[in-house]
Parts: C-alpha cells; structure tokens; sequence
C-alpha cells in the first residue's frame, strides 16, 4: 500500500512478492455517518488529527470529507458504494466518469491510496457478484489512463464467512460457489499488486460458537499454553481468534494457488453495547478487544503462518452510529461519540502515538457482576470499615446510592479502597469477586475517586483488602442490599479444539 510514512515499525519479514514488502504496520479507523448529528468534516478531521489517526477508510467517496482531509497527509480508502456498482461493473464510461468526478479533482492534495468496490458484495448482494471483477477491472482502467495506478489501489471488502471451515486454518476454503468471482479477483489483485481486503470480526465468532470459543481468546487475553489452539496439521499455535481467521485466509488463498497476495483488514471491532441477548457487548470487552488489537498489529506479531508480516487493520469504527437499523449493538460500534467524547478511554500502553487518549495509570476496580453476592457483600463490609473507606456517598440520599445494589456499591467502595492504597498490586482483589478495568464507572452526579472527581475523603491507612486467603469482618447495616438478579457472564467449559470451525 502507497501510504504515508507514521510511526510504526517495520515488518522486517515479507511474503514472497508481497506488495507490502516496505510498508508498515498501522491502524486506521472507519468513519460511518449513520449519526443523527454527525460532526461536519472539519470536525471530523479536527477529531483525528487530535488523535493522531493516519489512516481512514470512506463508505463513500464524499467530496466535502475529501476537500477536509486535502493536505492533513491522511491516508484516505474511498469506496465506491454497492448501489453504485451495478452501473459501474456494465460500462467503463460509468467507472470512467465515477474517477474523474471522486477521484482525479481531489489528487494530489488528499493522500487517496486504495479505491474499496462495493462492501461484503458476495455476500450481501449477490446480484451484482458477476460484475463485480468487471467494477474493479474498469476503476483500475482509468486509474491507469489517470496515471494513478501505482498510488491507488483497487480491491474490494469480503466478509470472512465466505471462507468455509475456517479451523484448523490449514483446511480452510473459500466456498466453492463463489470461484467464478474468487479466482478471476484473486488473479486481478495480484496482477495489479493489490491486497485482499478482509473483515474480521471475532465477536460475531465468538457469538455463534455457542459457547466452543472462550471469551478470552476472542478478546487476545493470554492464554495459557494448554488452552492455546493447535492446528493440527501444522502444529501452529493460534492465541486469539484475530489470527486464526486471517491466517484461514492465507490458506484458502494458497488453496487456490495464490500466496503472494496480501491481506488488509478493513473491518474489526467490538461493540460496546447490546440488549440482553448480548451481554457481551460491553465497554471493557470493547476496550479489551480494540486495545490489544492495536497492541497486537502495531508491534508487527503478524500471524502463526506469516509471522514478522504486518496485518494493518482498520478499526470499525470512529463514532457509534445510532441510525443504524437493527439490533443495539448494531449502534455501538464506535470509539467516539459524535460530541467527540470517547465512549470508553483505551488503555494503549507502547502503542506509540496512534489514538492520543492513552489511559496509562488510569485503571478502576469494580466488583465482578457475576461474583457470589455474598462474598461482595462481606468485601463491602470490611471495605467501609477495617479498610477505613469513606462510603459515605453510598447512603441513602447520597449521589452514588441508586442503584441501591450490592455490586454498584461495592464497586465505588473497591474503587476508593484501589485508589488510596496506590492501586498497588493486590489491591484490587477482595476475596476474588474484584477485577481492574480502564473504564470508567463513574454515572451522573456519582464520580467514582480514580475518577478524579472525588465525593469524599480518604483516611490514610495500611490496613490491606482481603486477600484470597483472608477472612473478611465487620457489619455496616447501611450498606447492605437485597441480592439483585444479573446476567452472568459466560462460562465457557469447552476448548477449542474441540470446535469444528470458527
């Protein structure tokens, strides 16, 4: 990809004719507009500059958000959207005529590098599937008349479910159905030394594994070695999700008899919000997942088969989109609200600069929803009292007693009993019903003390948490709570090897 230089590492490996030999590493972000007030393209733009976001993916080819990004040295994917495609994949005049008016008034001055055809077509629109190679070949034709084919590149978004019994990687296809578009697409990209544009979504595999895929391996959590995926066939290891689908990718590319093709993530992400149906769609897996996937592509991991080869990746995607049709988590998909507010602050420690809203240090601790609530109860107590907590915003007519439950007030007394010991290790524990998280918890006029807006005072003291081998006392009657009905976390019992596909 003919990108701007930022600051990533380099990919010192390369697959064998890769176009991406000298490129490195990045993450870019999409930029939806289905926002009921949606920032104008100076904010926009304002927006990424302050985040130092180099890259950007378009669903459109919008002139006013070109015209705005003209001069930032923005890296700028434009697409051409799938009602368009029809008349651009029957006439080259259409394809013609589409450059000169998106594409040719907005070059130089705005760093365009790669031209998306249409979105998921093979598997959202197959009507036009037949055309689909023609778009690509005509847009490519009048960059090359434009003198512009070696800067902008031509490819088109798959979803990854066009690859069938995607683990172990090394038996994963592309669905037979499709090889009169997938072969002539793939030949096409890698004439023209273009890459194969991929979205990769581990929430909605880890959704429908029915339970054979644990959270934590969708998430890049670690896992310890006899929890890690062996596919079998090569003896790699896979130690998330992320990587296994795209090296099934690679494999089903090489199936085919093309592997020198490059892939490019356009789509990944994780939802920070969803109806009962999806409990996990939630700001901590949604800071979880975007954090260590930043970390993971920027520190050039590359995958089991590719290892050292940059997997540049864009995230899906920079504001939630709430006039997206469909289900909540549909809307939530968002690192920004369109006020320009983070909808949660990722903890993006030796990420370099990208995504300047670092939380370095700024981490909570809350008590865990699916904790016995009881033993939270027990750890509340000895919280507000051997730990010399001031709860006193948690007492009736106070700004953190609603909602008067056993978790909410356990978590803002954790929370204070974290933050004056220093957040040292161990501190966040409780008898195990506690974990750390870098969201903040703070709601309404209830800021919780790593907040920094405090509601009360600490009490210097050395008395330490209840640790998993202490016995936690005391009795504050004003604390206490009805036990409240929540929905529990998933338990995954299974490993993955057991799992048929992802």
């Amino acid at each position: 990809m003919n990108c701007c230089l930022a600051v990533y590492r380099h990919a010192h490996l390369a697959l064998e004719g890769t176009p991406w030999h000298n490129d490195e590493a990045f993450v870019g972000v999409n930029i939806g507009t289905d926002v009921s007030d949606m920032p104008n393209p100076t904010q926009v733009v304002a927006l990424l500059k302050a985040q130092q976001i180099r890259h950007v993916r378009l669903f459109d080819a919008d002139q006013a958000m070109l015209l705005a990004l003209a001069n930032t040295g923005i890296c700028v994917i434009v697409s051409v959207p799938n009602d368009q495609l029809l008349g651009i994949g029957q006439s080259n005049a259409t394809a013609a005529n589409w450059v000169s008016r998106n594409i040719l008034p907005h070059v130089p001055a705005t760093n365009i590098t790669a031209i998306a055809i249409g979105s998921e077509v093979l598997t959202t629109l197959p009507n036009a599937a037949p055309v689909l190679v023609s778009a690509m070949k005509f847009i490519h034709s009048a960059l090359v008349a434009a003198n512009l084919d070696t800067k902008i590149k031509v490819s088109t978004p798959h979803s990854s479910f066009i690859i069938l019994d995607s683990f172990p990687p090394s038996q994963a296809f592309f669905n037979r159905s499709l090889d009169p578009v997938i072969v002539p697409l793939l030949k096409f990209l890698q004439d023209t030394g273009s890459y194969l544009m991929l979205n990769v979504y581990p929430y909605y595999d880890f959704m429908k594994s029915n339970g054979v895929i644990p959270l934590d391996y969708a998430l890049f959590r670690p896992l310890p070695p006899n929890k890690e995926a062996v596919d079998s066939n090569t003896l790699l290891h896979y130690t998330n999700v992320f990587d296994a689908v795209v090296d099934a990718a690679y494999f089903a590319m090489s199936y085919l008899n093309f592997t020198n093709i490059s892939i490019l993530v356009t789509e990944s992400g994780w939802p920070s919000k969803g109806d009962s149906s999806e409990p996990d769609a939630s700001l901590d897996n949604a800071n979880s997942y975007n954090s260590n996937l930043i970390r993971h592509v920027l520190n050039n991991t590359g995958t089991p088969k590719h290892p050292g080869i940059a997997v540049s990746t864009f995230i899906y995607e920079l504001y939630n989109e709430d006039l997206r049709p469909g289900s909540v988590s549909e809307k939530n998909w968002g690192l920004f609200y369109s006020s320009g507010v983070p909808v949660y602050t990722m903890h993006l420690t030796g990420s370099g600069t990208v995504l300047a809203n670092d939380t370095t240090n700024q981490t909570y601790c809350v008590a865990k929803e699916n904790a016995d609530k009881e033993m939270v109860q027990a750890a509340l107590d000895w919280a507000c009292g051997p730990g010399k907590v001031d709860c006193t915003p948690l007492l009736q007519e106070n700004p953190c007693y609603e909602p008067n439950t056993v978790i909410a007030h356990a978590s803002y007394a954790f929370d204070a009993y974290y933050h004056k010991m220093g957040m040292a290790d161990g501190t966040c524990n409780f008898n195990g019903v506690a974990k750390i998280t870098t969201s903040d918890p703070s709601y309404g006029s209830c800021k919780y003390p790593g907040s920094g807006r405090r509601n009360g005072t600490f009490t210097n003291s050395s008395s330490l948490a209840p640790s998993s081998g202490s016995t936690a006392s005391g009795c504050h009657p004003q604390y206490s709570h009805g036990v409240p009905t929540f929905l529990s976390s998933l338990i995954v019992g299974l490993t993955l090897w057991t799992a048929a596909s992802l």
